[in-house]
């Protein structure tokens, strides 16, 4: 399988249905005040004026989990990517609507932007719902590889804390599989009741919600940085 951080793709599609008028101007007027740099190195200091712990979720979504986790921690800098441009539209909205002043935004690969951070400068890693990829040939697209762990690995503090929420039952069975292959991680499951059970400061999101409609299982995985 080719290393997956070699592979910039690890995304589908980048836009839906047009932009309602007030999300463009979201986009055209609040992102460039929230944007991520599109060069040089960053961290907390350059993102936030002082030092703080930093999270980091990839691919947020519609960014209900990005927003609330945000407003539960303010003290807290929160760096999210996400390549969809409606999701990044929705996750604006949160930010004005809430007032969340420690949220920063990319629109494009995760990857790139978190290889640009401090070694062990990470507190959390959020990888919600990620696209399954579900065919065996796309598998090596699936962003519990090693190569994207690797680089997690790196830029996670000792004792911090990756998150990892699927609906699918492949992508569940991979990362067991994967992660069961790692030393740089702690599964902290203790029984099946562990996976099975939403931690607490995890709110539900709409895609979880969809899963739930539709008669999905949805599995929690939480794992601490050796």
């Amino acid at each position: 399988m080719n290393d997956p951080t070699t592979i910039r793709r690890l995304y589908g599609r980048s836009k839906g249905r047009p932009l309602r008028a007030g999300q463009s101007e979201l986009v055209d007027r609040l992102l460039p005040q929230l944007a991520v740099p599109d060069e040089g190195p960053i961290d907390s200091r350059s993102l936030f004026g002082d030092d703080r712990p930093l999270h980091f979720e990839i691919g947020f979504g519609a960014g209900e989990h990005l927003a609330y986790r945000a407003d539960l921690l303010p003290d807290h800098g929160f760096i999210g990517a996400e390549p969809f441009l409606n999701g990044v539209a929705a996750a604006l909205g949160h930010v004005r609507d809430r007032g969340l002043g420690n949220v920063r935004l990319h629109m494009g690969d995760a990857l790139g932007v978190m290889e640009r951070l401090p070694e062990a400068s990470l507190t959390f890693v959020y990888l919600l719902h990620p696209d399954p990829w579900p065919k065996a040939r796309h598998a090596k697209r699936r962003m519990v590889n090693p190569g994207p762990l690797d680089l997690i690995a790196r830029k996670l503090r000792p004792g911090g804390e990756l998150r990892i929420g699927t609906d699918d039952p492949t992508y569940c069975r991979w990362t067991m599989m994967v992660m069961d292959g790692r030393r740089d991680f702690e599964w902290l499951a203790e029984s099946a009741r562990d996976f099975l059970t939403r931690p607490g400061g995890w709110p539900e999101t709409r895609y979880e919600a969809k899963a739930r409609r539709e008669g999905r299982e949805v599995w929690y995985f939480r794992y601490r940085r050796n």
